[in-house]
């Protein structure tokens, strides 16, 4: 029995956006920025896919810039507003990001620019007033995650926006896990850019969207052709983007539907695992992604019980789920989100997450919970 169980990592790319990719290649493989008809053909899906994904965000087709997944478009967030300024200025991000956020802020910081880190609550989210004293003069960028890929929690957007928005401050928001999962609107948002990633709403690997609100200027990564209004040169890869596209669109007709099944699924899953005494929770149980679960062992020795320990347990046994830990060269190192969160090393080390998504159904639940008591038991008995 195989259950995929780490959707927040990839989702499976579905059957309509696969034939549509499988179509692009065979039939309408042009170069979009080339004048003939073959050209033209994909010019066509082109700006069909940057229409859909619009409409997934509520954003007008001409504030998508396609890039290759939610990596390059916080970077280009991040970056293309920062390289504007031939002094360094201020930043504020949350203690909570994403890498592909912390290190190009990161960067900056090694190149003499100001950076404020938010710190969360012990549940994973900044709170409104610290964004507020945190803002200065030369604060030019604020960058919050919406929902927090390894612990669930989603942030109070709308408050933050609007603490930055008031202040003249531009704010970004990466959005790769809620786009498709919760409703999201950029008229009514107070965000002027945004990041979303295909893979994770059942498109294909290798595309991803930055929202930039009209008239907020990036300077670009890339120097080239001049592509995706200027911001992304580079001949747009179509079959991946078209696919992209469709993914956008069926996730939107589905989510009515989808969303309040995968977190009455989600509940199961906590519930079932609520009588394991050690096994606990991480992450705002409410304010949260509505298909993430995740825990971590309080009485785990982070060295030999660690959360990788787990994944690869419940791999043996046909289950995918995903750890928090990061380890290098035979090391093991704690979560920096838990870590952020008030948790100790040891604790930070046992994180794990399992992520449902459409092809999950309640006997998944029923044995993957099962199945992570009878691993538990063996590999840390003093649980039971």
């Amino acid at each position: 029995m195989q259950i995929y169980l780490d959707y927040s990592a990839t989702t499976p790319t579905r059957p309509e956006a696969i034939a549509l990719m499988q179509q692009v290649l065979a039939e309408q493989w042009g170069n979009p920025s080339s004048l003939h008809a073959w050209g033209q053909r994909a010019a066509v899906l082109l700006e069909r896919a940057r229409v859909q994904v619009g409409r997934l965000v509520n954003a007008p087709p001409e504030a998508i810039v396609f890039t290759s997944g939610g990596t390059e478009s916080n970077n280009l967030a991040v970056m293309g507003v920062a390289q504007q300024y031939v002094n360094p200025q201020h930043v504020v991000i949350s203690s909570v990001e994403h890498s592909a956020i912390s290190e190009p802020v990161r960067l900056l910081e090694h190149w003499g620019w100001q950076v404020t880190r938010l710190p969360v609550n012990p549940m994973g989210q900044v709170h409104p007033s610290d964004l507020q004293a945190a803002l200065r003069p030369n604060t030019v960028l604020v960058s919050v995650i919406y929902g927090q890929s390894e612990v669930g929690t989603i942030q109070p957007i709308a408050e933050l926006g609007k603490i930055a928005q008031a202040q003249g401050v531009l704010f970004h928001t990466d959005a790769v896990q809620v786009a498709g999962r919760l409703p999201v609107d950029v008229q009514s948002l107070p965000v002027d850019l945004m990041s979303l990633s295909s893979h994770k709403l059942y498109g294909a690997q290798g595309a991803g969207a930055l929202y930039v609100r009209p008239g907020v200027e990036l300077v670009p990564l890339l120097g080239g052709g001049g592509q995706e209004s200027k911001l992304r040169s580079g001949t747009q890869a179509i079959p991946t983007i078209a696919a992209f596209g469709i993914a956008a669109e069926l996730i939107a007709q589905e989510m009515a539907i989808e969303t309040p099944r995968l977190t009455q699924l989600r509940e199961q899953l906590f519930d079932r695992l609520s009588d394991v005494p050690g096994l606990v929770p991480t992450g705002d149980r409410w304010q949260r992604l509505p298909h993430h679960a995740s825990f971590c062992l309080e009485c785990a020795d982070g060295e030999i019980l660690s959360g990788k320990t787990l994944v690869r347990q419940m791999n043996l046994a046909g289950i995918g789920i995903s750890a928090g830990s990061a380890c290098h060269s035979g090391k093991l190192f704690p979560s920096p989100i838990l870590t952020a969160m008030g948790y100790g090393d040891r604790l930070a080390k046992s994180g794990i997450r399992l992520t449902l998504g459409r092809e999950t159904i309640e006997a998944d639940i029923e044995w993957t919970a099962l199945v992570l008591k009878q691993v538990l038991s063996r590999l840390a008995p003093e649980l039971f």
